[in-house]
């Protein structure tokens, strides 16, 4: 008697874990390779990476971002593109890991992913519909790349793993790299091709027709300690949410005068730059400074009157806020009273320390206002002037918290000795800097552990838009001691010992370093 034996039951086909993880990461690789790539021809910042990381920086909550200021400091656009790059890779790995049987879960999170960057695109005021391309182009590549490689290492009509040819499925990973970097690379090239840097270099000599004053020969105490009168352009410090400097060539610019004015007026580069240009020394603050931070710096800046281009737009009674808009979306509200104030100063600039502005600090133009907080008065490559009320639109920093008027606080700090820093007991000298703009300052005095006040030696005052140096020896006996310093401006004030956070409207607080006397 025969018995019949059943064939066992055939075990369910799945892929490897390192297979799995490779078509994710090189799905991924293709999608934002690709994504670059048509990004570079229709609007760089359209590449998925990069828009999703600005959407992170429109739209982050307060809380976030106080944090990451408080704590990342001029780290926070690295921190979050590292971040960004973490938590693609993640959902990466995710969607290939939850693949190896089928791939429909790890197609629908490479569409999730994908329609985050076309919703990322979608948002940007800079961008137009054409920009959709490349997250469009990103979505496709992403999932063709996915299922492809699914088809290589799971054959549909394959038994168990004999129909996975290892050699096919690497040349084909091998080409999904190569073919990545090169479109990449591509992209990268042609996004930046129209570099502001060659149309800055074809600006020429900017020659003012009001010069600003000789510097006297102590406007700075740099042989003291205390940094120079003039901050040299590469140190100047930047403050910004641009993920990537604008590139924006000088013909490609204009700027417009529109909202609650008599008549819309639209200025194009070489309007700004055939008009007679005036000089002026501005210093400019973030209001995210920390007592004695370095966020502070001096410039000689070139352009034109801001005034004189508002009275040609005629600025309407009741208008309360000159809302302007950079090239990368960015927004900042400024007080109409003082935009207007002809005492005031403020400039549409065009230049920096004799050279047109460097591309990172707003090239081809910028407004440059004293005596206000950066956020409120510093826009660089703006684009749009408009004029409204307060209720009517709120700036990226005023719709997270921070304060609508913004004038700086008079504050000062030691340079030198930096803090903890090991002295000779006998006479030490003390440096620094004070500010107190559109102010002046009247003195500045230091004072060791709770000893008395004694005024330092300031230099001679260039403008009251200007910070200003001071120095003093004190006698400093063996041990550790702390060092304060406190300014009072030409108003009478004197600045408080209180601390305060930056937020709403700037640091306050007396500048202390600690002294080691031996």
């Amino acid at each position: 008697m025969s018995t019949l034996q059943e064939a066992p039951p055939e075990a369910p086909r799945r892929l490897s874990l390192p297979v799995a993880t490779l078509i994710g990461l090189l799905a991924l690789a293709a999608a934002l390779g690709v994504g670059h790539l048509v990004a570079g021809f229709v609007g760089y910042t359209a590449s998925p990476f990069i828009a999703v990381a600005n959407y992170v920086i429109d739209h982050s909550p307060t809380a976030i971002v106080k944090w990451a200021e408080r704590t990342l400091g001029t780290w926070d656009k690295p921190v979050l593109k590292l971040g960004l790059a973490v938590v693609l890779v993640l959902f990466a790995l995710l969607a290939g890991q939850l693949s190896r049987r089928t791939p429909r879960a790890g197609q629908v999170l490479v569409f999730l992913l994908g329609a985050a960057g076309i919703a990322a695109v979608y948002a940007r005021s800079d961008l137009g519909q054409i920009s959709l391309l490349a997250p469009v182009a990103a979505l496709v590549a992403g999932l063709a790349v996915f299922s492809w490689l699914h088809r290589l290492a799971l054959p549909p009509d394959a038994v168990h793993d004999r129909g996975f040819d290892r050699r096919k499925f690497l040349r084909a990973g091998v080409g999904v790299v190569a073919g990545s970097g090169v479109a990449a690379v591509v992209g990268q090239v042609a996004g930046t091709s129209a570099d502001a840097e060659d149309s800055r270099a074809a600006v020429g000599p900017l020659v003012p027709a009001r010069t600003a004053p000789p510097l006297p020969a102590d406007a700075d105490f740099a042989k003291l300690g205390s940094p120079p009168f003039i901050t040299p352009s590469a140190d100047f410090y930047r403050i910004d949410t641009a993920l990537v400097v604008p590139q924006l060539r000088t013909e490609d610019w204009s700027l417009k005068i529109h909202g609650m004015v008599d008549r819309e007026v639209t200025f194009s580069y070489a309007d700004i730059r055939n008009r007679p240009l005036v000089e002026r020394r501005v210093t400019l603050t973030c209001v995210s400074n920390e007592v004695g931070g370095p966020l502070i710096s001096n410039a000689t800046w070139l352009g034109v009157d801001l005034v004189d281009l508002l009275d040609e737009a005629g600025v309407q009674a009741g208008a309360q806020q000159m809302f302007a808009t950079s090239v990368d979306g960015w927004t900042c509200g400024t007080p109409v009273e003082v935009a207007l104030d002809r005492t005031r100063g403020a400039m549409l600039a065009i230049g920096m320390n004799g050279q047109p502005l460097p591309v990172e600090h707003g090239f081809p133009a910028r407004i440059v206002i004293p005596g206000l907080y950066g956020y409120v008065s510093a826009t660089k490559w703006v684009q749009s002037l408009e004029f409204t009320r307060w209720d009517d639109r709120q700036a990226y920093w005023l719709s997270r918290g921070w304060a609508e008027q913004a004038p700086i606080k008079t504050e000062s700090r030691i340079d030198t000795p930096r803090g903890f820093s090991s002295v000779t007991a006998g006479k030490v000298r003390l440096a620094g800097t004070a500010w107190a703009q559109h102010t002046g300052i009247a003195k500045v005095e230091v004072r060791l552990d709770q000893g008395e006040w004694r005024e330092a030696t300031l230099s001679t005052e260039v403008s009251k838009d200007t910070w200003r140096m001071w120095w003093i020896e004190l006698d400093v006996p063996k041990g550790t001691h702390q060092a304060s310093v406190r300014a009072t401006d030409q108003d009478g004030y004197t600045q408080t010992e209180n601390r305060a956070d930056p937020v709403p409207d700037g640091a306050t607080g007396w500048h202390s370093v600690t002294l080691d006397a031996h």
